[in-house]
């Protein structure tokens, strides 16, 4: 057991908007009211001898289509066949309407959509566009005007989203990207920033996707890309917008390193992690007070303000609602050959209205933040397959047994990362471990208050909540390769414990939030092994220790209460040494066999039979409370039980892993049996 969790996260993307023009006034609801069907509708509206009826029936699609039960539909008439060619029509209105509702239906339709629309060729039209669009920069650099409807650079912004949902759930979809060598047209639009942020920024968050992991992509980097990434990590505008774009660039820096010689890594590492230091150094709490009170001065010095204001919030709204529809928080994106699942999580920035500047500010901040929390967790992740908590690994197996057959807890507690020492020096210069820890606490209750009372301002309580459960976990991620004295010795780790152990019993909302759970929870137990592995004493008091286990037993989520098991074997094992802690034991070790005994699934059994072994392993108060539970008679009794379940349920039910490790939970249960057996002897 006390594997680490190596959590390894995908960019996330934006989630699709109702695109700049939506001609279409009528309201999906009377759209569904209507006796043909839309997609027939819309479909046929396409090809309009007339540039404002396709137009409209782009946008109409693109409103629509934002309603997943809608999609089926749309692709059973060939959508994605009538709608690319669009991509190229004369219009640019046209052009940007088509982009968006392709963008739209391969955000809300998801990978099999995505698979589906590269099939159908999409992107060779996409491709064509995105060409055009670079060229049309060139022969007209000058910034757009304020509320200009249709420019090159609006079509371009959603053509890239576009590749980037494209790029985000299929492999192939990356393959012609690099092909096509449109990594080039990237670049381009990424130096559109003084011009146009907006469509530097999605360029920005599709790099970094399409950087990851994309080592033909590594192979054809040169300097002309690097000098990009560089100039813009090393801009100096303080904007919000302008920190996320410097923190998305370190991000693909990160991810192409491999390109660099040892020389020029060391010197690119050192200022990206400057750069996700500094994003991390932004007090969020104190800002978006700070942006909000700005936002309503501004909102009220002309005499209209209280209508402009209302109509705008009324708008707001009407977008958030879109939004939080439209969000699929936690969504599983699998398919990587290491096994690791990355976590897709949707940001709503251009949802939000043009006008509340300070809104997108703000959300700008915290997609830096999240962002950056990400990125560092990528960097302390290993290469090698992750120990997806306790399911996939053990330190049950035999290569770490004692001469008695039983475990040795104390040499090893946990699986340190991969950090190189350069980059471990680099991260403690930077005061990475202090900047997560601080992220880890919950939001600023200013902060809370404002967007709570806020309509428009409400989007950002999931991504404040979202910061802090990517600060636990890569606090999680980087415990273990940091040292204890960076992160305030003893003390400073048991105040850190207390604090999450409390997290746990923030509020009802918490105890729902699987995400949340799953991260305050492996990073308390990485916590507790680190401090075991020093030998700290421990922090929690029975009554909090008991109170946590129970309240993460009720978690459906099997990871959960794999934790919560884990910090009861980490807990009970170093009680075990000490004087006077029977009763703790006891309390401990009745729980463990509660759950051992009666959880439906196979893996937390085990789980709780390895903390069994743990803290029932040796010593006097161990031996004293294993006698007042009936220790040795309570897992006989368990053992036959056990052992049919898991040929019953075995090979069906549980990855080989598993099973590899439940059958070494098998094999130590029967001599941690034979272990008490001697012990009453």
């Amino acid at each position: 057991m006390g594997k680490t969790k190596n959590t390894k996260f995908k960019r996330p993307q934006f989630s699709p908007d109702g695109i700049a023009v939506n001609s279409a006034n009528q309201s999906v609801d009377e759209i569904e009211d209507d006796e043909d069907s839309p997609a027939a509708e819309f479909l046929d509206k396409l090809e309009s001898p007339s540039a404002d009826l396709r137009e409209y029936a782009c946008a109409s699609i693109s409103r629509v289509v934002q309603q997943s039960q809608i999609i089926p539909g749309f692709l059973q008439r060939d959508a994605v066949i009538k709608i690319g060619p669009l991509l190229l029509d004369h219009s640019l209105a046209v052009r940007e309407t088509a982009a968006g509702a392709l963008r739209n239906l391969s955000a809300c339709g998801g990978p099999e959509v995505c698979e589906n629309m590269v099939r159908q060729d999409v992107l060779t039209p996409l491709i064509a566009l995105m060409r055009e669009c670079c060229a049309g920069f060139d022969v007209n650099p000058s910034p757009a005007k304020r509320g200009q409807k249709h420019t090159v650079e609006h079509v371009a912004n959603e053509a890239v989203n576009l590749l980037w949902n494209l790029c985000e759930n299929s492999s192939t979809a990356v393959s012609v990207f690099n092909k096509a060598g449109l990594v080039d047209a990237l670049l381009h639009c990424l130096e559109m920033h003084h011009q146009n942020m907006e469509l530097a920024l999605s360029a920005a968050h599709c790099l970094h996707t399409v950087s990851e992991e994309n080592s033909d992509l590594v192979c054809g980097v040169n300097s002309a890309m690097f000098g990009v990434l560089d100039r813009i990590l090393s801009s100096k505008q303080i904007s919000m917008e302008h920190t996320l774009l410097r923190t998305l660039a370190a991000g693909s820096l990160w991810n192409l390193k491999n390109s660099l010689s040892s020389a020029q890594q060391s010197q690119t590492v050192s200022a990206l992690v400057a750069t996700l230091s500094h994003s991390l150094s932004l007090d969020a709490g104190e800002l978006i007070p700070d942006l909000w009170r700005a936002e309503s001065a501004r909102l009220s010095k002309d005499s209209t303000s209280a209508t402009e204001s209302n109509h705008t919030d009324e708008q707001a709204a009407g977008h958030m609602a879109e939004a939080e529809m439209m969000e699929e928080d936690g969504k599983i994106n699998g398919g990587k050959a290491n096994g690791r699942k990355a976590k897709k999580n949707n940001d709503i920035s251009d949802l939000l209205p043009r006008d509340r500047l300070e809104l997108q500010e703000a959300n700008a901040l915290l997609s830096a933040q999240q962002t950056s929390l990400e990125i560092i967790v990528n960097m302390c992740c290993s290469d090698e397959p992750s120990d997806d908590e306790w399911e996939e690994m053990s330190s049950s197996d035999e290569s770490e047994m004692c001469a008695d057959g039983m475990t040795d807890t104390n040499s090893s507690l946990f699986s340190p990362l991969c950090l190189s020492a350069e980059l471990h020096t680099t991260l403690l210069n930077h005061s990475i471990p202090q900047q997560v820890l601080k992220k880890a606490e919950f939001p600023s209750p200013a902060a809370l208050e404002i967007c709570s009372k806020h309509h428009s301002w409400k989007c950002l309580l999931k991504k404040m909540h979202r910061v802090q459960c990517r600060a636990l976990t890569c606090l999680h991620n980087i415990l273990a390769s940091m040292d204890t004295d960076s992160l305030g010795g003893a003390s400073g780790l048991q105040a850190v414990t207390q604090h999450l152990s409390s997290l746990v019993f923030s509020s009802s909302e918490a105890l729902k939030d699987e995400e949340f759970l799953e991260a305050v929870t492996s990073a308390l137990r990485s916590l507790l092994q680190i401090m075991a592995s020093k030998n700290m004493p421990q922090c929690m008091t029975p009554h909090q220790l008991m109170s946590f286990c129970e309240a993460a037993s009720r978690c459906e989520l099997v990871s959960v209460r794999v934790n919560a098991l884990a910090v009861l074997g980490i807990t009970g094992s170093s009680l075990a040494k000490e004087k006077d802690t029977a009763d703790t034991l006891q309390l401990i070790g009745n729980a463990l066999l509660n759950v051992a005994t009666k959880d439906p699934n196979l893996v937390v059994c085990g789980e709780a039979l390895d903390a069994l072994f743990d803290v029932f392993a040796d010593g006097d108060e161990a031996e004293k409370a294993g006698k007042h539970i009936n220790l040795l008679s309570s897992l006989k009794a368990l053992q036959p039980g056990f052992r049919a379940k898991l040929r019953k349920e075995g090979r069906g039910k549980y990855s080989p892993d598993q099973l590899c490790v439940l059958d070494n939970i098998r094999i130590n249960l029967k001599r941690f049996i034979g272990y008490l057996e001697n012990l009453k002897k």
